[in-house]
């Protein structure tokens, strides 16, 4: 995964027609300093799924946690599929400190 900066996204207008082109899927992590909670998730897009998230009629752990900002994001490549098991692999740590680590710059994956 390589770490993604928002200040480097800038939304396309016709981001479907890249699709055809090759897409780039990210997972990111969302934060509720409200609720003190986190949330994972994958997304070609993740700028307009926290647009989502905060004011969709759906998914209803995150509209129970409004609202959210982007506490990381990460690209994971060109494959939906990767970015999902990646997404599946860390939710099923269940683990606060593991999203804390993912979500600190400072962090390097292998070393203590």
């Amino acid at each position: 995964m390589v770490r993604a900066q928002e200040e480097e996204h800038k939304p396309c207008k016709n981001a479907r027609l890249f699709a055809f082109l090759g897409m780039t899927f990210y997972i990111y992590i969302l934060y509720s300093e409200k609720f003190d909670k986190y949330y994972v998730g994958h997304s070609d897009d993740p700028w307009r799924r926290i647009n989502e998230h905060n004011h969709g009629k759906f998914h209803k752990f995150t509209s129970d946690y409004r609202p959210w900002e982007i506490a990381a994001v990460f690209r994971v490549g060109d494959d939906r599929g990767t970015a999902l098991k990646t997404e599946k692999w860390i939710k099923k740590q269940k683990s606060r400190k593991l999203i804390e680590k993912l979500i600190d710059p400072d962090f390097v994956p292998g070393k203590s």
